[in-house]
């Protein structure tokens, strides 16, 4: 008879392996959400044109798209991260399964309650997003315990423990606006979420990492780490956020030029052209580039608005951030973390690179789409919806099953 199902020392079971390191727990379902999220979006595109009977839900759908984006997506993979090199970084306590297990049960029994609750009741809705703000309690506390403990504390995490706590913040204010209906609590749910939590959090992880990975793959590298960097995004953030939720679009360039130099100066820094040598790296590049890039497209969305009264750029800037920036650093950072932690080689292969060629392209359909009008606009955004879900489902075929499987080194973890 064969032993091979019976569980030794040296045969874990799949819950252990699968529980053995943070990044698995909170990866696997960042990657079938990226699936899962733009599945919903795709079908709601859809029924609006009448190809399916249109999706009845609890909420407004652009409300439903926006949280899942803001705080149903990125999460997952931000508290993976950072359980992970948070104890390196500082020299702290490692975090324990006893402290990210709970953080990974919570959210995600919160989204699945959460889908469930988009096609029954708003109560249940709430109920999802207490869930969620639990789990991300608990997520803050183990953060904050290797952080209390740690002898090398920087300015990174001091701003990205700030950062989290404003995402908590946001998902109070989503939760304020489904019990209330209340239009600005679901207003600030957006500002809160994307300048004041996502915004800062990419930007730092960037900050501290992109320079580091360059400085191992490239020869004669130097690393440059402007120590500017963060105090300037932070005040430009708070300003554009204060801006929006003042409704003062036409004034938020103040804020926007600024970010915008920064960032396409830090590529510059970082010699993006150079990170081509290596294809992991140059997906981080190529993320970051993104930054630069919506932030000019904020700034001349402002100033337009100022100059003109008109709006000439829509969602634009938006999807230049969410998708390019925001999504792409996620594709390249986790694939990276993935790669590293399950004992393979640093190295991206075909599949890794199509899959951010396949997140860009979806960018530059979605900022396409804003330009034309009805009925080529809706086209265009419905291929960039699909886009997205091809590239992730090959990502999430490539890369679920290493969340479940030891490491092909023979080390644990």
């Amino acid at each position: 008879m064969s032993h091979a199902t019976i569980p030794t020392d040296s045969e874990p079971t799949r819950w252990q392996v699968f529980t053995a390191a943070p990044h698995r727990t909170m990866f696997l379902p960042g990657v079938l959400q990226s699936v899962l999220i733009m599945l919903f979006w795709f079908a709601e595109l859809l029924g609006r044109v009448g190809w399916i009977p249109p999706l009845l839900l609890a909420l407004p759908a652009t409300q439903v798209h926006v949280f899942l984006m803001l705080f149903g997506l990125f999460p997952f993979f931000i508290f993976g991260f950072l359980f992970t090199v948070y104890p390196r970084w500082m020299g702290g306590p490692v975090i324990p399964a006893s402290r990210y297990v709970p953080v990974f049960i919570l959210l995600v029994t919160g989204m699945v309650l959460f889908y469930a609750g988009l096609f029954t009741s708003p109560l249940i809705v709430a109920t999802a997003l207490s869930l969620q703000l639990t789990g991300w309690g608990v997520a803050l506390y183990a953060l904050f315990t290797v952080y209390r403990q740690a002898p090398k504390r920087g300015p990174h995490e001091r701003l990205l423990n700030l950062a989290l706590a404003a995402g908590a913040i946001g998902i109070l204010c989503f939760l304020t606006g489904v019990v209330t209906q209340s239009p600005l609590a679901f207003r600030l749910a957006r500002e809160i979420g994307l300048w004041l939590f996502l915004m800062p959090v990419v930007f730092l992880v960037a900050h501290r990492m992109i320079p580091f990975f360059s400085q191992s793959a490239l020869i004669n590298y130097i690393m440059v780490r402007p120590a500017w960097g963060p105090p300037v995004m932070v005040v430009c953030v708070v300003a554009h956020a204060a801006f929006e939720i003042a409704g003062l679009p036409a004034w938020r360039f103040l804020a926007d030029v600024p970010l915008a130099a920064a960032a396409l100066h830090h590529s510059w820094l970082w010699q993006f052209r150079r990170s081509f040598h290596a294809r992991l790296l140059a997906m981080l590049h190529i993320a970051f580039l993104w930054l630069g890039i919506g932030m000019t497209l904020y700034a001349l969305q402002s100033l337009a608005l100022l100059v003109t009264g008109t709006d000439y750029f829509g969602r634009v800037p938006l999807h230049a951030l969410g998708i390019g920036f925001f999504t792409g650093m996620v594709v390249a950072m986790a694939s990276r973390v993935t790669l590293g932690h399950s004992g393979r080689a640093l190295e991206a292969d075909g599949l890794t690179w199509r899959v951010l060629f396949g997140v860009n392209i979806a960018a530059v359909l979605r900022i396409a789409g804003e330009f034309v009008p009805g009925t080529a606009s809706g086209i265009l955004n419905g291929l960039s919806a699909a886009t997205w879900l091809l590239s992730f489902l090959l990502w999430a075929w490539l890369y679920a099953p290493m969340y479940v499987r030891r490491r092909v080194d023979g080390k644990t973890g």
